[in-house]
C-alpha cells in the first residue's frame, strides 16, 4: 500500500477516495443520518457512480450482480447494524457466489456508542460472519489505508465480501490520506503435481466425472472440460453457479440436479469424482431416508482445490496431462420452436432462445421456473448466466442491477418467481431511475410453488388451509402491472405463448426497462 498525505482530507473523503484510487467504479448505497458525510465525499468523487436503491437487500445484491460481470468489487454503503442486516441474505449469496463486495457500514460516533442509542448494535458480531475481512476506522488516519486493505481483502483467495465499520465522527475528522492497493491478490494456481496425480486417477477409473464450478465456466475453462468429456470424463457442473458462459456453439455440460435423489442418479456408477473450483456434492436440504453426501458410495473422491484456486487453468492442465487435446465438438443448431399450444416455464424458455440478443446476461431467480428456461436456452446466441448461488430468494432482480451497471451494452433478463420478486420489488424504481436495459419477466403462479414441493417431498403431511394460506400468494393476486408502471417501468400481463412472444419481441427491441408478467396456468 501506498499513501498520498492529504491534511485536509476528512476521514470520508480519504475512504471513498482511496477506493476510487483502487479501481471501485461503482456504489450502491440505502444510506442513513450516521452516513451524510460519506455521501458528500461520493459526491466529490466522479469515478464512482453512486445509486440509491430503496432498500438494503437491493443494494447488496447490485453489488454482487455487478462483480459478476465485471470481476471487480462494487462498494455499498449501509446504515448501522439493522442497515447490514437487511441487506444481509444478498450478502449471504454474493459470498456463495465468491463475489468480490466491500460493504461500507456507517456507526454511531466512537464517543456516542458507549450511550446506547437505539440504532446501537454489534455490527462486527452481525457482520462478521458474512464478511471475509472487517475492519472499523476508530481513527481517521487509518481510512484510506483500511480502504485500501478491504479492496485487497476482497478479492481473497477466495474472493468474497468484506466489511469496513466508518464511525460517524472518523468521517467527519480531517487528518486522512489517500492509498491505493499495490495489487490485487488472485485465485492460486494448482500445483503440477497435484494435476498428475489427478491424471493417473483417471487412467486408473473405470467411470470418472468431475465436478466444477468458478473459471471453469469461461470459454477457457469450457473447451477444457469439452476436452475432457471427449475423453471419457463426465463433466458435471453444480447446481447453482455464480456465471457460465452459454449458447452459441459452446460446450454444455451437465448440471447437477437440485433434488438429492436426481443428483445421486446423475452419478450413478462414478467410481472417480475429481471436484475443481467446488467442493464434493451434498444435498440441498435434508430429507428423511435421504442421504446429504452425493459423492457416491465406494467412489474415489479427488479434489483440486476449492474455490480459492483457478479452476479453468486447473482443468486445462487436466485435459493436458491426459492427452485430451483435440478440439472439442461444437454444438450446433437452434432450439426447437415452441409448440403454441403450450404456455409454460420451458416453452418461455424456448421463445427467449430465438429472440436472446449475442452477449446478454441472464439473471436467474425464477425458483421453479428458472431450470427450464435454462435447459431450452442451451443453444440460444452467446450469454452468460447468473445462478441464485446461496437460497436466499429476491436475487434475481437486484443482481440483474449490478450487471446492467457493469455492462450497460448488454440486454440483461431476469428470470424472478413472483415470490422471489416481492423480496426485492423495490429493485424496479432503481431500473427506472437509472435506465438500465432491464427485462424483468415474472413467472405468476400466485404460490410459493417450490415450497409445495418441498411439503410432499419433507412428509410433513396433508396440508390444511392454514398450511395452504402460508403457501399461496393469492386473496388478494398481486398485480405486477401496476406494481411495475407505479416505480415507472412499462410492463404487461401475458396468459398465452402468443401474447408472451409478441411481448418479448417488443422488449428486446426496447432500450431500457421492461417487465413481463407470464400468468401461467395451474
Amino acid at each position: 500500500m501506498d499513501g498520498d498525505g492529504q491534511e485536509t482530507m476528512t476521514g470520508a473523503g480519504a475512504i471513498i477516495g482511496s477506493l476510487a484510487e483502487c479501481g471501485v467504479t461503482a456504489c450502491f448505497s440505502n444510506p442513513g443520518t450516521s452516513e451524510m458525510h460519506l455521501v458528500t465525499a461520493l459526491d466529490r468523487e466522479p469515478r464512482i457512480r453512486s445509486v440509491l436503491c430503496l432498500f438494503e437487500g437491493v443494494a447488496t445484491g447490485a453489488a454482487d450482480g455487478f462483480a459478476r460481470m465485471a470481476g471487480t468489487p462494487a462498494l455499498t454503503l449501509l446504515h448501522l447494524g439493522p442497515g447490514y442486516l437487511n441487506g444481509g441474505a444478498n450478502i449471504h449469496n454474493a459470498r456463495r457466489a465468491y463475489s468480490p463486495m466491500i460493504n461500507l457500514i456507517g456507526d454511531h460516533a466512537v464517543s456516542h456508542r458507549a450511550l446506547d442509542a437505539p440504532l446501537a448494535s454489534d455490527i462486527a458480531g452481525l457482520a462478521g460472519p458474512n464478511s471475509r475481512w472487517l475492519r472499523s476506522v476508530d481513527r481517521v488516519q487509518d481510512a484510506g489505508r483500511l480502504a485500501a486493505e478491504a479492496f485487497a481483502a476482497s478479492f481473497g483467495p477466495p474472493p468474497g465480501p468484506v466489511s469496513l465499520v466508518m464511525p460517524a465522527d472518523t468521517a467527519w475528522t480531517k487528518g486522512g490520506s489517500l492509498f491505493r492497493a499495490d495489487e490485487r491478490p488472485g485465485l492460486r494456481k494448482v500445483s503440477d503435481g497435484v494435476v498428475e496425480d489427478a491424471a493417473r486417477a483417471i487412467r486408473a477409473a473405470r467411470r470418472p466425472a468431475i465436478l466444477v464450478n468458478g473459471a471453469t465456466a469461461t470459454d477457457k475453462g469450457l473447451i477444457a472440460l469439452a476436452r475432457l468429456e471427449a475423453r471419457g470424463v463426465m463433466v458435471v457442473v453444480d447446481t447453482f453457479i455464480a456465471r457460465q458462459a452459454r449458447g452459441g456453439g459452446r460446450f454444455v455440460p451437465r448440471r447437477l440436479s437440485y433434488f438429492a435423489e436426481a443428483a445421486i442418479k446423475d452419478l450413478d456408477g462414478v467410481d472417480l469424482l475429481l471436484v475443481a473450483g467446488t467442493k464434493p456434492p451434498v444435498a440441498f436440504f435434508a430429507y428423511p431416508n435421504t442421504p446429504g453426501i452425493l459423492s457416491p458410495p465406494g467412489a474415489d473422491v479427488f479434489s483440486l482445490g476449492g474455490p480459492e484456486i483457478d479452476a479453468g487453468d486447473a482443468v486445462a492442465k487436466l485435459a493436458e496431462a491426459i492427452g485430451a487435446t483435440q478440439p472439442p465438438p461444437v454444438a450446433e443448431g437452434r432450439p426447437p420452436a415452441p409448440p403454441p399450444d403450450k404456455f409454460n416455464a420451458y416453452t418461455i424458455g424456448l421463445c427467449l432462445a430465438h429472440r436472446l440478443p449475442e452477449n446478454a446476461i441472464i439473471s436467474d431467480d425464477g425458483v421453479t421456473g428458472g431450470l427450464p428456461v435454462y435447459l431450452a436456452t442451451a443453444q440460444a446466441q452467446r450469454h452468460d448466466w447468473l445462478c441464485q448461488t446461496g437460497g436466499a430468494i429476491g436475487q434475481g432482480m437486484p443482481a440483474a442491477i449490478g450487471a446492467a451497471a457493469a455492462r450497460p451494452d448488454s440486454k440483461v433478463v431476469c428470470l424472478s418467481g413472483d415470490g422471489a420478486g416481492m423480496y426485492t420489488v423495490q429493485s424496479l424504481w432503481t431500473m427506472a431511475r437509472e435506465d438500465l436495459d432491464i427485462l424483468t419477466i415474472v413467472f405468476v403462479n400466485n404460490a410459493y410453488k417450490i415450497l409445495k414441493v418441498e411439503l410432499a417431498r419433507t412428509g410433513a403431511g396433508n396440508p390444511g388451509p392454514a398450511a395452504l394460506g402460508l403457501l399461496n400468494l393469492g386473496n388478494p393476486d398481486i398485480d405486477w402491472v401496476s406494481l411495475a408502471k407505479g416505480m415507472g417501468v412499462g410492463a404487461e400481463a401475458t396468459t398465452t405463448l402468443g401474447e408472451f412472444d409478441a411481448a418479448l419481441e417488443r422488449a428486446m427491441n426496447h432500450n431500457g426497462p421492461r417487465l413481463i408478467a407470464a400468468m401461467l396456468p395451474d
